[in-house]
This record gives structure tokens, C-alpha cells and sequence, in this order.
């Protein structure tokens, strides 16, 4: 008796996840007329995209039922911390680049649903008139077919309050004890980030903080600054580093102008670029702030084939360039720096700060952006690092964990998207990585 109830209850189901999937693919027949924008965000709608992306979504009746109910619930944790699409779905015309980014890699690799998903919702997923409705709408959205794109040959800054924030950039005078300069920990040289062989930079009187020091290499490209995004541009960044105890030492703005202000022609020089301001935190962190957005490095290999010189890269780069793509890197590392536009999640699949090593301790700068919003889902997300001079900048991640771009690229693999890459896919994607090094006057790299 049990087994024919059974068997009548998953008949029953059969028969209306039949119906659910006939009717998806009746109403999708056709495209109603509207704007683009309304007929995207009807498609996503309707193909139950906010089902996983998103956490107030309105779930099928079957999502509490044994088996089906538990893979749901791990699709949807998932999906949310990928990409929280029902954030985006209030204004679908301000969509944000991160999203636009991320659905441009579903729509062009058929990445969603996942399979599990389409085995229970049958009939979901994209058909070709809308992949190709929505791949015109995202690059009408940001200007371009591609996820990425050059870096701007120059930018426009005022050359003499950026020659004096070089030089307050390279003054060690900024910290307590006159040794640390941002230089220090910036190595212009080298890649714009702290030595290769410093998992954290060291800071006065050898004091060791809790992070990497990322490039200041196309920082000017970042949403925020900071590995946590407390600072909201160059000037409010290079206020931190001045007045941290362990970086500059335990002290304010007003303390290191009181100790610039002695340079009699440094104040002049101050008083002369800001007329009746003069030296102050605000124009010193301004002047440092201009200097930084003069280090793009534009004209890399990688930017040569993006402009149409097909002998730029090698096959293997090329190759690695489509497998980035392919395997969602370029869904986070998007835009003309190739990141520094969002924060993320480092454990969406797998516990990544248990797996450490065990001489790297949790520590608050571990909580990522909730460090800054105090949000608790902010916690282990961090801002995604550009990777323009990528191969220059090692250690990598937050943390300094991985020395070499083939561990690093197994690692975001592993707890990005939960896969284990193909050794040919790690070593073309490492080959693209390294044609990725630009020109700039301050950058020295061996030839």
C-alpha cells in the first residue's frame, strides 16, 4: 500500500514539473513588446533565475520535500553568494558592473542553471532569442562585447601636484620614526606591491600587519580602496597608512603635517599648488592621491590583441584568455584594471580560511568587508585585486598564502567555483596572466 501511495505521489510530481516546464517553454515563444530593460528582467523572471540568486525569493512548493529540498537550499546558498541578482532587480537600469559581468558569463557559456537544477525544472534555462537580447543589452550597458578591455592610454591629472605627491609618496618623514614611506610597502619598481618575499607588509619598528600590501599599480580603477573597502578613493586611502600604529605608527594627520611644516619651501611649494590653504592632511593625502592616478600601465601585450594585433599573444596566452573567460574568472576580474570593481566572497564552496596554513592565525582583517560595514554578511568578502601586473606581485590573496599565479589560480578554482582546473586550463590561464604586465616610467621589468 505504501508503495503504491508512493509511487502516485512521484507520478503526481512528475506530472506537474511537466506542466510548470510546458508552460515555461509556451510562454517563452515569443518576446513581449516593451523596453529592453523590462523584456531582460522579465526573461530573468520567468527562467527563475532569482530562485538561487537571491535571498527573498518566493520558492516552488516542492522545496521542502526530502532530497529536493536540500539541494535547493544549497543551490540557493550558492548563488546568493556569487551573485545576489534580486539586489540588482529593483533597478535593472543601474544593474552594476559586477552583475553585468556575471550574466554575461552565464548568458555566453550556458552556465545557468546547473544541471541538478535542470533535472527537477525542466524547461528552465535560456534559449537563444534571449541570450542574445540580453548579450545585446549588457554590452549597450557598459560599451563593450568583451568582459575587459584596455587600460586608458592617459588620464588627466595636474602634473605639478602630482610631481609633489611622488615625492611625499617616497618621504619616509610621514611615519613616526622617519623609515616608512609608502614606497616602503609599494615597491614602484617591482610591481607596485610589497616585496615578493613578504607575505604582510612590515611596518614601523617591525611591526607586521595583517594583509598583503596590494599594487597601487591602477588603483585609480578600484570602487574602494583597502582589502575591505573602509577608504572610498586614493585621498581617503592615503590617510590610513599615515596614521596606522602598525604601518606610519600611532599618530594623526595633524602630527605628521606639524612635522612636514618645519621644510620651510615644502610648505611654500603646498602653499603655492593649494593658494590659501597650503599644507594640510587633506592637501597632502590630495597630492599623494594625484600622483597614484598617474600609475596606469596601459600598452601590455594583452592590450595590443585587445586593439586587434592578433601576433601579440602566443596560442597558448590566447588559450588561456578564452579558458579564463570560460571558467567565470573574467566574471570578477572585469573592466579595463581586470578587478578592483567588487567584493566577494573567498569561501563561496569549501571552508578557506580551515584549509590555511596553520602558521597564518585568523585575525579581524580576515572579516574582509564586514570589517568596514559591520554587516554580517559582508563577513569574507574582500575586494576583487586587479590583475593587470599580476605576475609581478606575488604573494597573493589577502593573505599572502599562495607564491606562485599556478597556486593561486587552483586555489579561486577550487573555492570560487568548487572545481578542480585541468593542468593545460592552469597553464594557459597562467601563460594570459603574464601578458597582462604594462609600461610605466616607474616600472622597471626585465626584458
Amino acid at each position: 500500500m505504501k508503495r503504491k501511495v508512493l509511487t502516485v505521489c512521484l507520478g503526481a510530481l512528475v506530472l506537474v514539473v511537466a506542466a510548470i516546464a510546458v508552460y515555461r517553454l509556451v510562454i517563452r515563444k515569443s518576446i513581449p513588446e516593451a523596453s529592453r530593460e523590462e523584456q531582460v528582467a522579465l526573461i530573468l523572471e520567468r527562467n527563475g533565475c532569482l530562485v538561487c540568486h537571491s535571498t527573498d525569493a518566493e520558492l516552488p512548493f516542492y522545496s521542502n520535500f526530502p532530497v529536493i529540498g536540500p539541494q535547493m537550499q544549497a543551490h540557493i546558498r550558492a548563488g546568493v553568494r556569487f551573485f545576489d541578482l534580486g539586489a540588482e532587480m529593483d533597478d535593472i537600469s543601474s544593474m552594476s558592473e559586477a552583475a553585468l559581468s556575471k550574466l554575461d558569463h552565464a548568458v555566453s557559456y550556458s552556465t545557468m542553471p546547473v544541471h541538478s537544477y535542470r533535472m527537477v525544472h525542466w524547461g528552465s534555462g535560456l534559449n537563444k532569442a534571449e541570450k542574445s537580447l540580453i548579450a545585446a543589452w549588457i554590452e549597450e550597458k557598459r560599451g563593450y562585447a568583451e568582459p575587459v578591455w584596455p587600460i586608458a592610454k592617459s588620464v588627466e591629472y595636474d602634473e605639478a601636484k602630482a610631481d609633489l605627491g611622488e615625492r611625499m609618496f617616497n618621504d619616509a618623514r610621514l611615519s613616526l620614526d622617519g623609515t616608512i614611506s609608502c614606497a616602503t610597502c609599494h615597491v614602484l619598481e617591482s610591481g607596485g606591491a610589497d616585496h615578493e618575499d613578504e607575505r604582510v607588509s612590515e611596518g614601523i619598528y617591525g611591526l607586521k600587519g595583517g594583509v598583503n600590501a596590494p599594487t597601487v599599480y591602477n588603483a585609480e580603477y578600484n570602487a574602494r580602496q583597502f582589502w575591505n573597502g573602509r577608504a572610498a578613493d586614493l585621498v581617503e586611502q592615503a590617510a590610513g597608512p599615515a596614521t596606522n600604529p602598525v604601518e606610519m605608527g600611532d599618530q594623526s594627520l595633524e602630527d605628521v603635517v606639524s612635522r612636514l611644516s618645519k621644510d620651510k619651501a615644502l610648505v611654500a611649494e603646498f602653499e603655492s599648488l593649494y593658494p590659501g590653504v597650503g599644507l594640510t592632511g587633506e592637501t597632502l593625502c590630495h597630492a599623494i592621491a594625484e600622483f597614484e592616478r598617474t600609475l596606469i600601465t596601459p600598452d601590455s601585450r594583452f592590450d595590443l590583441y585587445l586593439e586587434g594585433d592578433e601576433t601579440a599573444l602566443s596560442e597558448i596566452e590566447k588559450q588561456g584568455y578564452e579558458a579564463f573567460k570560460k571558467n567565470s574568472c573574467a566574471a570578477c576580474h572585469f573592466g579595463a584594471a581586470l578587478g578592483g570593481r567588487s567584493f566577494e566572497y573567498v569561501d563561496v564552496y569549501g571552508d578557506y580560511f580551515a584549509d590555511r596554513t596553520a602558521e597564518i592565525e585568523y585575525n579581524s582583517d580576515d572579516e574582509g568587508l564586514k570589517g568596514f560595514t559591520l554587516k554580517d554578511e559582508d563577513l569574507h568578502r574582500f575586494k576583487v585585486p586587479v590583475l593587470r601586473n599580476v605576475a609581478l606581485t606575488a604573494p597573493y590573496f589577502h593573505d599572502g598564502s599562495f607564491q606562485s599565479l599556478e597556486e593561486a589560480v587552483r586555489a579561486m578554482a577550487r573555492y570560487e567555483l568548487g572545481k578542480s582546473l585541468s593542468g593545460k586550463d592552469v597553464e594557459s590561464i597562467v601563460a594570459f596572466l603574464n601578458t597582462l604586465t604594462g609600461v610605466n616610467p616607474h616600472l622597471i621589468v626585465e626584458k
